[in-house]
């Protein structure tokens, strides 16, 4: 029987080789593969509200002992659930993934969050851009994760792009294309928060065939 994770995401963008990217890691590290399956909401917000009802149908659903566990996964930037006085990228993350953990009450519900949006993976690894885009970039790509609150990965993209390459960058579009593209072993190396998710996904499905 083989085992999976539901993958609940806020939207088009992670829609786009979000799962690739995940297995080639997670693959390379198990005797057998995995299984992901994307779920798509309508945003954060949607997901928030809706994680412990669609958790549920998953998790007791007569396949259940297929699933490995439901996965969330939101962008840190954007979110704004936490109380005003919690400001920092680690505290942030910490007081989320409890709540919203707590909220859905699942023992396989895990809450996991891309600092600050996905696309600080694609910063992580610039060798699919355009030259002009990789040397505007190059500072930024050491330390993807800290590609702040104030310029996210995906406004600093766009603003690359307009200047550099005098177009818009489209993000189910570019997701599309980077993603299939990205090495996920450099990426995490650079993506600490994305390190410990992996990790944590990998414990789980070892559990899992125990």
């Amino acid at each position: 029987m083989s085992k999976k994770f539901i993958l609940f995401v806020e939207g088009y963008t992670e829609m786009e080789g979000l799962v690739g990217f995940l297995k080639r890691w997670l693959d390379a590290r198990l005797d057998a593969p995995v299984g992901i399956v994307p779920v798509r909401f309508e945003g954060w917000s949607d997901l928030v509200r809706d994680a412990k009802k669609k958790a549920n149908v998953y998790l007791t659903s007569p396949k259940q002992s297929e699933i490995i566990a439901v996965i969330g996964l939101i962008d840190l930037y954007g979110v704004t659930l936490y109380p005003d006085d919690i400001t920092s990228v680690a505290e942030r993350y910490k007081w989320l993934k409890k709540d919203i953990e707590d909220k859905v009450g699942q023992e396989r519900y895990r809450q996991f969050f891309a600092v600050h949006e996905t696309e600080a993976w694609f910063l992580a690894s610039l060798s699919a851009f355009p030259t002009e885009v990789r040397k505007a970039l190059e500072k930024k790509a050491a330390h993807p994760e800290r590609v702040n609150f104030d310029t996210p990965p995906a406004k600093l993209l766009q603003a690359t792009f307009s200047r550099e390459l005098k177009r818009d960058y489209k993000k189910v579009t570019e997701a599309r294309n980077r993603f299939p593209k990205l090495d996920p072993e450099l990426v995490a190396a650079k993506c600490p928060y994305l390190q410990q998710m992996l990790e944590e996904l990998l414990k789980l499905a070892e559990e899992a065939r125990q």
